[in-house]
């Protein structure tokens, strides 16, 4: 099997999750894998000089970007976010446009994407990056199509990840598709994280992705909703809850909350549903119904619709293997 190389750039305010998270699943593949060889691992700055991160974390190079290239390209290139990213030093950004496109697969984590699109990379590619920048990038780049939910996007050979984690999230699916899953699932297993989160799985939890209201009745609801996703959510039943009629309360939840009490409910039914699948042996008919779905095709066509997939794919996928105790063997058999 073919050596990978994996270059990561370093520069001035980056992000050291970004880089430190990528780098240890890349490092504990190859461990796991049982090959020691199965990635290169280095890590350059313009001059080879150190740099310090956001956090002023001091970092040291492996070496400059000119002599990381100079036998050739990298197999992968990792471009990391941070606040560096908003001012980019213009000898980067022309390094970048310059080796960028002889890498075999380029990568960008969180507002790295920023660096890349500055650098003529993301051009007619899907992308995501953090979901603080996703509008800048999209108004500043308009021929890039971000894509502001999923926590990362793969287009080809280029693949962006959403803010931070979500770089080991990528980092795990691209030593997956390296490795195998099995090499994977032992890095996730050894970093306490789960091979399991889609590209496609939102950026944020259903609480996360509509504001907190800023009055008590409605923000003691939402949290209501999110214990309570088998019960009777309908406008009407929330609406009594709160004390208000539906109409006056659907207008007061749209305006604190930035989205209606239907897609509220509609999300947090979805992460119930999914955790459910994820981590129980209930059956599709019992989560269905503990999620407030009914019947398996009404959850069927949520999943299909948000995610693109079947419960019974999704659980296939992503479940977590349940560790059983092993039975007490004899030493003397």
């Amino acid at each position: 099997m073919t050596q990978r190389s994996v270059l990561v750039v370093l520069f001035e305010g980056a992000q050291s999750l970004d880089v430190t998270g990528p780098y240890e699943v890349f490092a504990g593949a190859a461990q796991a894998s049982g090959r020691p060889d199965a990635y290169a691992i280095r890590t350059a700055s313009l001059d080879g000089g150190p740099v310090r991160t956001h956090s002023g974390l001091r970092m040291l190079p492996d070496t400059s970007l000119a002599e990381a290239v100079a036998d050739g390209p990298p197999h992968t290139l990792l471009v990391p976010g941070g606040e560096g990213t908003r001012a980019p030093d213009p000898a980067l950004v022309a390094w970048l446009r310059r080796h960028a496109p002889e890498a075999d697969r380029l990568v960008s984590v969180c507002t790295g994407a920023l660096l890349l699109a500055a650098a003529g990379q993301l051009d007619g590619h899907r992308v995501t990056t953090h979901w603080t920048v996703c509008e800048h990038l999209a108004r500043n780049h308009p021929e890039v199509t971000v894509e502001p939910e999923p926590i990362f996007v793969r287009d080809g050979r280029l693949a962006t990840s959403a803010g931070v984690t979500a770089g080991i999230d990528l980092a795990l699916a691209l030593v997956e598709e390296d490795l195998g899953r099995e090499a994977a699932l032992t890095v996730a297993r050894h970093l306490v994280v789960f091979l399991r989160r889609p590209g496609n799985q939102a950026q944020f939890s259903a609480q996360l992705a509509a504001q907190t209201a800023s009055r008590a009745p409605l923000r003691d609801l939402q949290h209501w909703i999110a214990e309570h996703p088998g019960g009777d959510l309908s406008v009407e039943a929330l609406a009594a809850r709160a004390r208000l009629s539906p109409r006056h309360f659907a207008r007061a939840f749209h305006a604190e909350t930035g989205t209606t009490p239907g897609r509220y409910v509609g999300r947090v039914r979805l992460e119930h549903a999914r955790r459910l699948l994820e981590d129980s042996t209930q059956g599709v008919q019992e989560v269905a119904r503990a999620a407030g779905y009914g019947t398996p095709e009404a959850m069927r066509r949520a999943f299909v619709k948000a995610l693109g997939t079947a419960p019974v794919d999704y659980r296939r996928r992503f479940h977590a293997p349940v560790d059983r105790p092993r039975a007490a063997t004899d030493p003397t058999a």
